[in-house]
């Protein structure tokens, strides 16, 4: 008799890990996306940063 953990999947098995890594891959983009915002918005900060910068220096 084989041992019950070496059964292969199941349909609901097999449904709920093809759920769980559409799930993970959506996460993911979420996450990618988060941080090409954060990363966008902090590049468009020191961008001002610098031109302040640049003004102030050629007041002096």
């Amino acid at each position: 008799m084989t041992h019950p953990a070496a059964a292969p999947p199941t349909h609901a098995d097999k449904k709920t890990a093809k759920a769980q890594a559409k799930a993970d891959k959506k996460a993911a983009l979420a996450q990618a996306k988060a941080d090409k915002t954060k990363a966008d918005a902090q590049a468009d900060a020191d961008k001002a940063s610098a031109a302040a910068n640049l003004k102030d220096a050629k007041k002096q």
